[in-house]
């Protein structure tokens, strides 16, 4: 497999997909990016960027059933493909090598 760059929205909303796992569709990862970082995202920038990721290969999509919750509406949820766990775990040994490089910070007030 060549080399796939993410940009940061991309890299997260991998990430929130491999967090929230069969959980995982568009109004689920805005609140779980609110819960978990303090951080508004529009839906449909969550919505462009998974499918962009599905584009990639690096995730896919179905259709969940109707509920009346949702007034017989359906859900799209998202789960990784097995190069989407690859390039996961790729970013996350590589931001741990790097953050080994940085000396201990220290701020003064």
């Amino acid at each position: 497999m060549s080399t796939i760059y993410l940009g940061e929205f991309e890299e997260l909303m991998l990430t929130m997909v491999g967090i929230l796992k069969e959980e995982a569709y568009g109004n689920a990862i805005v609140e779980e990016v609110k819960a978990q970082l303090e951080r508004k995202v529009n839906l449909s920038a969550v919505h462009v960027t998974l499918y962009r990721l599905e584009d990639k290969g690096l995730l896919k999509s179905f259709m969940g059933g109707a509920t009346n919750e949702r007034g017989g509406r359906r859900k799209r949820y998202f789960e990784l493909t097995s190069a989407g766990v690859k390039v996961l775990q790729s970013l996350q040994e590589q931001r741990m090598k790097l953050w080994k490089l940085v000396p201990e910070l220290k701020f003064s007030i």
